[in-house]
Formats: structure tokens, sequence, C-alpha cells
């Protein structure tokens, strides 16, 4: 069942409905290689030109390039044709030594000094130095970013208080009555994160970027299972597994934003074996798979250039023969409680 662009789904109680695929945008802060100013505008303007009106951003993109460079493009068109949501829980400030600055992970990106506060102040700071950045008065939506194990350690206690104890939900809140913003959520890397950090907190959607994709679906039965009983909105935030589903097996193929491990490398060429059999794209097959999902909303491929846009939206309405997905389950390359397109 091939998917439409201007298909759009609503987001859990709420008054966000969002289009079926949108645009991720930690590409434009250069985190795999930089990317200049011409070739940044290009890839938004066929975006846009091509029917997307639904980007995702954050500051942590290029130390607050990608908005700068989002808000740049969208202050172009009308507000009324798009939505655009970002996070919090992160603040900018100038570093010590800007000429020494070393901006990793990010390839090119700012120099500006990353300080996490999930705190009431620093939520409602972090919010309006992005809409300064994106030079736009309001967003449709906002997320806490990255409050997991894999980038606090230790630390992660200390910084879920300050949401859940120091105002941070607070101020969510208060945005959200105000009418500032019509919902908020979560942005999620690990399966950990799904399955005890969300819980802790009454979101209307999360962010999911890995722990549910054609290559992995080990949150099928819990946390994705949750959203669906508790009627939580899912953006999928990388549906190439932040690569390889993409670029495919071979070469520098990439996956959590590290070279793939062995494992994941074979599991992708079984997968690319049966889209060869069955005369199908494996871009199409990993943005339509994750879509099947009845939690999910939408998704968000990134991109770095015109050509990657153009390639995400034509993916998007390749049709799938229903013997790809049952091969698939055959073979236990995807569970076989999986959702797929023909049941959707």
């Amino acid at each position: 069942m091939p998917y439409q662009i201007t298909e759009r789904r609503k987001v859990g109680d709420t008054a966000l409905s969002l289009p079926v695929m949108g645009m991720g945008t930690a590409h434009l802060g250069e985190l795999y290689g930089v990317i200049d100013e011409v070739e940044s505008r290009a890839t938004l303007q066929s975006a846009w030109e091509l029917g997307v009106r639904f980007f995702d951003t954050a500051p942590w993109y290029g130390r607050g390039l990608a908005e700068h460079r989002l808000g740049g493009f969208l202050r172009t068109v009308p507000r009324d044709q798009f939505q655009i949501t970002t996070k919090v829980g992160r603040t900018l400030k100038r570093p010590d030594d800007p000429e020494n600055f070393d901006r990793t992970p990010w390839t090119g990106g700012l120099n500006f000094e990353v300080k996490f506060d999930y705190t009431y102040d620093g939520v409602m700071r972090s919010y309006e130095e992005a809409l300064q950045r994106l030079a736009l008065p309001t967003v449709d939506g906002l997320l806490i970013h990255d409050l997991s194990l894999d980038y606090h350690g230790d630390a992660l206690d200390g910084y879920l208080r300050e949401l859940l104890d120091g105002g941070g939900v607070k101020a969510l809140q208060e945005l959200k009555a105000a009418g500032d913003i019509p919902a908020f959520g979560m942005g999620i890397n690990t399966h950990l994160a799904l399955d005890t950090i969300a819980p802790q907190v009454d979101l209307d959607f999360l962010l999911v970027a890995m722990p549910y994709t054609l290559v992995d679906q080990e949150t099928l039965h819990t946390g994705m299972k949750r959203c669906v009983d508790e009627n939580i909105g899912v953006i999928i935030g990388s549906p190439f597994a932040s690569g390889i589903l993409a670029t495919g097996s071979g070469g520098n193929a990439k996956y959590r934003y590290e070279d793939a491990p062995g494992e994941i490398i074979e599991k992708v060429k079984g997968i690319e074996a049966i889209c060869a059999r069955q005369g199908v794209s494996l871009q199409a097959a990993a943005l339509q798979f994750v879509l099947a999902h009845p939690a999910v909303v939408s998704i968000i491929p990134g991109a770095m250039k015109r050509v990657e846009v153009e390639a995400n939206v034509a993916s998007l309405g390749k049709p799938i023969p229903t013997a790809f997905w049952d091969e698939l389950r055959n073979e236990r390359l995807i569970d076989v409680d999986a959702p797929t397109p023909e049941e959707a």
C-alpha cells in the first residue's frame, strides 16, 4: 500500500495532525560532512517543491546550525503551510576558547557549547533561544531531548529530577495550556529510555529515533505497544537506522550513528537479498515498514542533498508486494507480529 505525502495523521488526543512524512534536519547540522549554504538551501527548497510540509530540528543539531538554516528558509514561505518541531533540554553558550573549540560529534556546525538544563527556566530558555534561531514566533511541538543513560550516565537521575521536580514538565504544560504549542513529547534514542524514562511523563507524542526500524523491532511488544494502548503518537526519527537502510550494507555503512556492526550488516544483507528477489527498493521498504505501525503518525528521514530528498519522496509511493513482507517474516528478518503495510 503506497503512501501519499499529503496524507495526514492525528497526534494522540491533541489538535495536532502531521503529514506521514516530513524531514529531519540533523544532516543540515553537518553530522557526517560539511554542507555549504547553497546546497543546504537547495535541499530545503527541493523538499518544499516536492510537498514536504513538516520539519523537525533541534538546538543540538550542529550546535544551532540546523535551526539557523531551517529557519532562514521557512521564514520565506507562508507560516500556515508548514509545521515544525524542535527540542528542549539544551541551551547554547559561547565557549571559553572559540578558536580551539571541539565541535564533536559534528563534522562542521557552530562554535557553541552545550549546557544540559531540564528545569523550568532551562526549558523556557531553550524554547526562546530556538525561536530566535529559527526566526519564527511559533513552533508546533516541543520535545524533551536526549534524557537517557547513553547521554548522561550517572547524572541521569539528577536531570530526570530537574524535569519532574524542577519544573521542566510544568513549563511544557504551561506552554500548551497557553496555546503556544499544541503538543509536547520526548525524543528517544534507546530501548531503555522508551521503556523506562518516557512512561514517567504524560506525553502527547514520542520521537523514536532508533528503537523501531526495519532491522530492529525489540520494542514492538513493550514501548511501542504502550504507545498504542495509551494513544501516544510516534514520529520515527531515523527510519533508515541512521544510514544503513539508505546506503545498504556495503561501504561505510552507519548504524546508531556509528560504523555498523557485523551482525547488523549481515541482517541487512539478508533483507537486501529479498529486496532483489522481489524487485523492492530497500529504502522504500524501510520507510513504509515503520509507517504501518498503528502508533506511528509520521517519519522524518534526513537528507544532505536534493537528490536524497527526491529519493525519499519517491520511496514513499513505491508499491511493495505482500510477498515481500511474507518472505521477511518467513526468514525471521522481521518480528512475525510486526504490522506491515498490507495490514495497516
